[in-house]
C-alpha cells in the first residue's frame, strides 16, 4: 500500500480552489468529499429541527389534557416530525454522507463513478427537502397522516399531502441515484489487487444498501403517484368508496418501507463494523460471514413487509409465513453481534468516544431487535400493536441503531474529515448524557404500550401519566447530552488542533492518507496486497 503521509502535504479538498470559490465553490462541486459534506450539514439542520418537534411532543404528554396544542396541531407535528426524521436524516443517513466521503477511498479511487450525478442526487435530495417542509405552511395546513400516509385517510384529509407525497417522490429519486452510483462504482474503481473479498465491510454494507435503494425504491415511488392521482384525478386505486382497495396501499408502502429499514441500518452496521476492528486492534471475526450476512439481510428483508399488518386483514396462512420470515431475518443479524463480540475478545481494546458509541449502539440494538420478535410473533402483536410499544421498538432500531451509528461513524472519522482532533474527556460526558437521557425517554414506553396505551394520541387516561413524566424527562436529558456532543464538535472544527492523519491507528486505506484528504484523494493510486484489516 502507498504511503500518502510521509510527503509533503498538497492542498486538502477544504482549501481547494477551482473555478468558483466560497459558496458556489460548494455548489458546483463534484468533489465526492465536499457533497459528503453538504449532505451532512443538511441533515445535521434536519435533525435538529425533528429533535425540537419530537420535544414539542414530549412536552405536550407529560400530562393528560391539553398542555401546548390541540389534536390537529398535535397530527401535523407529529407528521412532519416522522417525514423529517424518517425521509430527511435516517433513510440517506450513514449511506449519503460516510459513503459518500469514504467509500472511493476506501476501495482506492479518485471519486465516485459519476460525479456529476451525484450532485445531481444531492440536489433532488434538497429539493424534495424543501418541498417536504414547505408543505407544513402551504395549502390548507401540515398534512396530517402519518409519515406512511395511509389511506383512505390520505386521501380523505384537507390538509396539504400532495406536496408532502410530491416531496417524498423526489427524494426517492435521490435515493435511487445515489444508489446506483455506489454499486457502479465499487464494480469499476477498485483499487488494483482490492477484490472481493478485500473490500472493507463498510463497503460491502453500501453495496448491499444500493442494491435494496435500487430495487425497493421505485415501488414506494409509484404508490406516491397513485396517491397524488387518486387524489387529484379521482382514480380508484385506494378509496374503497370508488372502488379501491387501502390494504393495497399498505402492501405497496411497506414493500418499500420494510427494506428501508435497512436502508438505514446496514450502512449503520458497516460504521460499526469498522470501529470494533479498529478500537480492538484485531483482525475481523469472520470476514465471511460479514460479508454473507450483509447480503442475507439486504435479501431476505425484501420479504418480511407482511408483519406491519397482522391485525389490517390477511390470511392466517400469510400471517404465519411472515412470522417466520421475520424470526428468519433475526439470524443474519445475530451473526454480526456475535462476530463484534468474538472480535473484541483477547482483543488489545482502545477506549476512546467512538467506541463506547459503538457499544451504545449494540446495546440499544439488541434491545429493539428483542422487542421486534415480540411485534413479530402473531400472538404477541395483537396486544401491543398500534401502542407505545411500537413507538419505542422503533425508536431503538432507527434512532437507537441509525442515530447512535451515525454519531460513532462521525466521531470516528471526524479527524479524517477535517484533520483535526475533539475533546475526548466532554465527548465521553455528552454520551453519557444522551445515553442516559435516551433510556429514559423510550424505555417506558415499551411499558406503557403493555398497559394499552395507544400511539399518535395527543391525550390520554390518567393511570399513564407517571410513566410520561418520565418519558418526557428522558428527553430532556437526552436533548442536553445532544447540545454537548454538538458543541464539542463544533468547537473542535473552530479550533487549531494539531493536524493528525490516524489517531486511532486504523488500517483501511482512508487512514493511510493524509487529513483532510486531498482533491483526488490519492497522489497515486494504491495498490493492495493484504486483506483489508491487517493487525499482525
Amino acid at each position: 500500500m502507498t504511503e500518502q503521509t510521509q510527503h509533503k502535504r498538497e492542498p486538502n479538498y477544504l482549501e481547494y480552489r477551482g473555478k468558483y470559490s466560497g459558496i458556489m465553490g460548494w455548489l458546483t462541486s463534484t468533489d465526492h468529499k465536499r457533497i459528503g459534506l453538504m449532505y451532512f450539514y443538511a441533515m445535521m439542520t434536519f435533525f435538529l429541527s425533528g429533535v425540537v418537534m419530537g420535544l414539542l411532543m414530549k412536552l405536550e404528554l407529560i400530562a393528560p389534557g391539553e398542555q401546548l396544542m390541540g389534536a390537529q396541531t398535535y397530527n401535523g407535528l407529529f407528521t412532519v416530525h416522522g417525514l423529517t426524521m424518517i425521509f430527511l436524516f435516517v433513510i440517506p443517513g450513514v449511506a449519503a454522507v460516510f459513503g459518500n466521503l469514504f467509500m472511493p477511498i476506501m476501495i482506492g479511487a479518485k471519486d465516485v463513478s459519476f460525479p456529476r450525478l451525484n450532485l445531481f442526487s444531492w440536489y433532488l435530495y434538497m429539493i424534495g427537502a424543501v418541498i417536504v417542509l414547505s408543505s407544513q405552511f402551504m395549502g390548507d395546513g401540515p398534512p396530517d397522516t402519518g409519515w406512511t400516509f395511509y389511506a383512505p385517510y390520505s386521501l380523505k384529509t384537507q390538509t396539504n399531502v400532495v406536496a408532502a407525497v410530491t416531496g417524498a417522490f423526489i427524494l426517492g429519486f435521490s435515493s435511487i441515484l445515489t444508489g446506483l452510483n455506489f454499486i457502479v462504482t465499487m464494480h469499476r474503481l477498485r483499487a488494483p489487487g482490492m477484490g472481493w473479498m478485500r473490500m472493507p465491510l463498510f463497503c460491502w454494507t453500501l453495496y448491499g444498501t444500493g442494491w435494496i435503494q435500487l430495487l425497493a425504491t421505485p415501488v414506494v415511488g409509484i404508490t406516491f403517484l397513485m396517491v397524488i392521482a387518486e387524489r387529484m384525478l379521482g382514480i380508484g386505486f385506494f378509496d374503497p368508496a370508488i372502488g379501491g382497495d387501502p390494504i393495497l396501499y399498505q402492501h405497496l408502502f411497506w414493500i418499500y418501507s420494510h427494506p428501508a429499514v435497512y436502508i438505514m441500518i446496514l450502512p449503520a452496521m458497516g460504521a460499526i463494523t469498522e470501529i470494533v476492528i479498529t478500537f480492538s486492534r484485531k483482525t475481523v471475526f469472520g470476514y465471511s460471514a460479514m460479508v454473507i450476512s450483509s447480503m442475507a439481510i439486504a435479501f431476505v428483508g425484501y420479504f418480511v413487509w407482511g408483519h406491519h399488518m397482522y391485525t389490517s386483514g390477511m390470511s392466517t396462512t400469510a400471517r404465519w409465513v411472515f412470522s417466520f420470515i421475520t424470526f428468519l431475518v433475526a439470524i443474519p443479524s445475530a451473526i454480526k453481534v456475535f462476530n463484534w463480540t468474538a472480535t473484541l475478545y483477547k482483543g488489545s481494546i482502545n477506549m476512546q468516544t467512538p467506541f463506547f458509541w459503538a457499544m451504545g449502539f449494540i446495546f440499544v440494538f439488541m434491545i429493539g431487535g428483542f422487542s421486534g420478535l415480540v411485534l413479530g410473533s402473531l400472538a404477541t402483536d395483537i396486544h401491543v400493536h398500534d401502542t407505545a410499544f411500537v413507538v419505542a421498538h422503533f425508536h431503538y432500531i432507527v434512532f437507537g441503531g441509525t442515530g447512535f451509528a451515525f454519531f460513532a461513524a462521525l466521531h470516528y472519522w471526524y479527524p479524517k474529515i477535517y484533520g483535526k482532533i475533539y475533546n475526548g474527556k466532554i465527548a465521553n460526558i455528552g454520551l453519557i448524557i444522551f445515553f442516559t437521557g435516551f433510556n429514559v425517554l423510550y424505555f417506558p414506553m415499551f411499558i406503557l404500550g403493555i398497559m394499552g396505551m395507544p400511539r399518535r394520541y395527543y391525550d390520554y387516561l390518567e393511570q399513564f401519566h407517571s410513566l410520561n413524566i418520565v418519558s418526557t424527562v428522558g428527553s430532556w436529558i437526552m436533548a442536553t447530552g445532544l447540545i454537548i456532543v454538538i458543541v464539542n464538535l463544533l468547537r473542535a472544527r473552530r479550533g487549531s488542533g494539531k493536524e493528525i492523519d490516524n489517531p486511532w491507528d486504523g488500517r483501511t486505506l482512508e487512514w493511510q492518507i493524509a487529513s483532510p484528504p486531498i482533491l483526488e484523494n490519492f497522489e497515486e493510486i494504491p495498490v493492495v496486497d493484504h486483506e483489508p484489516y491487517d493487525y499482525k
